[in-house]
């Protein structure tokens, strides 16, 4: 069964005159590695951090976010401000077409230039036949289809390939974005390779190659993070920590749960929250709006008779 996932951009994949409705999703996993927030030791209170300024010798102060401005350095201690109105002017419209222009061989695109990987589905059954025309058709030409796609404003170039029984976006970097190798590799280039160790290392390379297997490899730093959280709640050492949503109070979470299904690969589904255990409302909270209350409704009864004996 295939697995239940969350679009982010919905628009059409156009090739020629053929056009295909398409759905985007993430091919990356969020939590692959444990996420970390800070903790005030003391106060067991999440540390935010404070916009601020401050002038030589100066106390620093909070900005309101109404007078933040962008600023571009175009030489040492020189900026030209930018209101955030005056950048949103410059965002381009989204067009929700992604429009094939070329076909290259993937191996004439540099690794160096690939971004970030999603996966394009069909957004219908009725769009399920033109597109697995176009994956058929990649495939059989061993080519990657590049175009453009506009995402937040700004336009990415983008190559589409192959992936599975799918296709793969990956979004690109622009030439512009991308240091020159030559450049950066110029001091080398006088030391020749001796032939002998050059037909070594040529060997040992043949005895270990083999295709990639990305299953044969683990993030063991992350999977030492989770042990570690896993030996710190078998211990007791889950506390709750007061966040700025909830003033007074931290939320109370099941973290054995969370972190089982966290573990898992889970997320909570539309509609549903991890359990949580919330804090009574402290009695004297209740006690003190009731005289208010009775207050304001003597007032109005009082208002009323006034006006009445004028009336009359």
């Amino acid at each position: 069964m295939a697995e239940s996932v969350r679009s982010f951009w919905k628009g059409h994949l156009r090739l020629a005159l053929v056009t295909i409705p398409v759905r985007l999703v993430s091919a990356e996993k969020a939590a692959a590695t444990p996420r970390f927030h800070q903790i005030d030791r003391k106060s067991k209170q999440r540390i935010r951090y404070i916009k601020s300024v401050a002038g030589k010798g100066e106390t620093p102060k909070a900005v309101p976010k109404e007078d933040i401005v962008m600023g571009y350095e175009v030489e040492p201690g020189n900026y030209v401000l930018m209101d955030s109105d005056e950048l949103d002017a410059v965002k381009l419209e989204t067009r929700h077409t992604i429009e094939l222009t070329q076909f290259v061989e993937m191996c004439e695109i540099d690794p160096l230039y690939f971004e970030r990987p999603y996966y394009i589905l069909p957004d219908g059954d009725v769009a399920e036949e033109g597109y697995v025309v176009i994956r058929d058709a990649l495939k059989a030409s061993k080519k990657a289809a590049i175009g453009q796609l506009t995402l937040r404003g700004r336009e990415n170039l983008v190559a589409l390939y192959p992936g599975g029984e799918g296709l793969v976006l990956d979004t690109l970097r622009y030439e512009e974005e991308v240091k020159d190798a030559d450049s950066i590799f110029s001091d080398l280039g006088r030391t020749k390779s001796r032939p002998d160790m050059l037909k070594m290392a040529e060997e040992l390379i043949k005895s270990r190659a083999g295709a990639f297997d990305p299953t044969q490899y683990k993030n063991h730093y992350a999977e030492a993070l989770r042990d570690l959280v896993k030996q710190k709640l078998s211990s007791g050492g889950a506390v709750p920590v007061e966040d700025d949503k909830e003033p007074g109070g931290g939320k109370v979470i099941d973290f054995m749960e969370a972190l089982k299904r966290s573990l898992k690969g889970d997320t909570p589904k539309s509609g549903e929250e991890m359990p949580v255990k919330k804090k009574a409302a402290p009695e004297r909270a209740k006690t003190a709006r009731a005289p208010a209350r009775k207050t304001a409704a003597k007032g109005k009864t009082k208002a009323k008779t006034a006006s009445r004996r004028k009336a009359g």
